[in-house]
């Protein structure tokens, strides 16, 4: 059996930059033309007991052009105390995830298959977004793209 090659065999995209939760945040949207499914990992460092919503939003282009939320539940997992462990729990799937007010940090995964998009209306791009909470609550989120149709290499940009 091969070695798995993280850098190799998935592209790896800054969704939302480190920030605080004080306001809202958007992430890049995200072209799903090239690639089946994807994995949004959201940090989110819980320092002020306000809960964080989570959403998913498609669009018809990298500007958001007709944003709205996705309407098909995804599968979610979440570690909502890493200091108590590095296990996932699996939860109930959903268009959407809001945190514990908990002062943990936290990191939830989103698995979006592309089925799930608008595509007879022209969406290809997706999103996730992070309601205003609080400015001690820290998060930033990645995009993990693997089974590009070129490869993770080759493939063109999922940008622009």
């Amino acid at each position: 059996m091969g070695r798995f090659s993280l850098a190799e065999e998935t592209r790896i995209v800054e969704a939302i930059a480190p920030c605080t939760g004080a306001a809202a945040a958007a992430g890049d949207y995200i072209n799903m033309k090239y690639a089946p499914r994807i994995a949004i990992v959201v940090h989110i460092a819980q320092g002020d007991a306000s809960t964080v919503a989570l959403t998913i939003e498609q669009a018809k282009a990298a500007d958001g052009t007709g944003s709205k939320a996705i309407t098909e539940a995804v599968p979610i997992w979440a570690n909502e105390d890493c200091a108590a462990g590095d296990k996932l729990t699996k939860k109930d799937k959903a268009v959407s995830f809001t945190t514990s007010a908990a002062l943990k940090n936290k990191i939830v995964v989103f698995h979006v298959d592309t089925d799930i998009l608008d595509k007879a209306n022209g969406y290809e791009w997706i999103c996730v977004k992070a309601g205003a909470s609080d400015a001690d609550n820290l998060l930033s989120a990645e995009y993990v793209v693997g089974d590009l149709r070129y490869g993770a290499q080759d493939s063109p940009s999922l940008i622009s």
